[in-house]
């Protein structure tokens, strides 16, 4: 796979780059190496290769989910919240339906 001069200059055009004929002929051949590569990255035979995110195990970092005692900033205060709201249904905020 190519690219011609042409298409260079439509993909700079819809990204909205300015690029001047000099720019375009130097694009040229550096998109098409690209290309070669790419190519090239697909003749590797990777049916035995499993399939990961990164090339190191990583695991998340999890801390204890707790509500905090103190009752002006932590939790626990579930019923002085809903007594302002309109409606509240199931210990939640009753909002109308949206969608039908």
């Amino acid at each position: 796979m190519s690219v011609s001069r042409e298409q260079v200059a439509k993909i700079a055009s819809l990204a909205r780059i300015d690029m001047d004929d000099a720019a375009l002929d130097r694009m040229v051949p550096e998109l098409n190496n690209i290309l070669a590569w790419v190519e090239q990255l697909g003749e590797v035979d990777t049916s035995t290769v499993e399939p990961m995110t990164a090339v190191i195990p990583q695991a998340l970092r999890l801390r204890e989910d707790v509500v905090d005692a103190d009752p002006l900033t932590g939790g626990g205060r579930r019923e002085a919240i809903l007594a302002n709201a309109p409606v509240a249904e199931h210990g939640f905020f009753g909002v109308p339906k949206v969608i039908e």
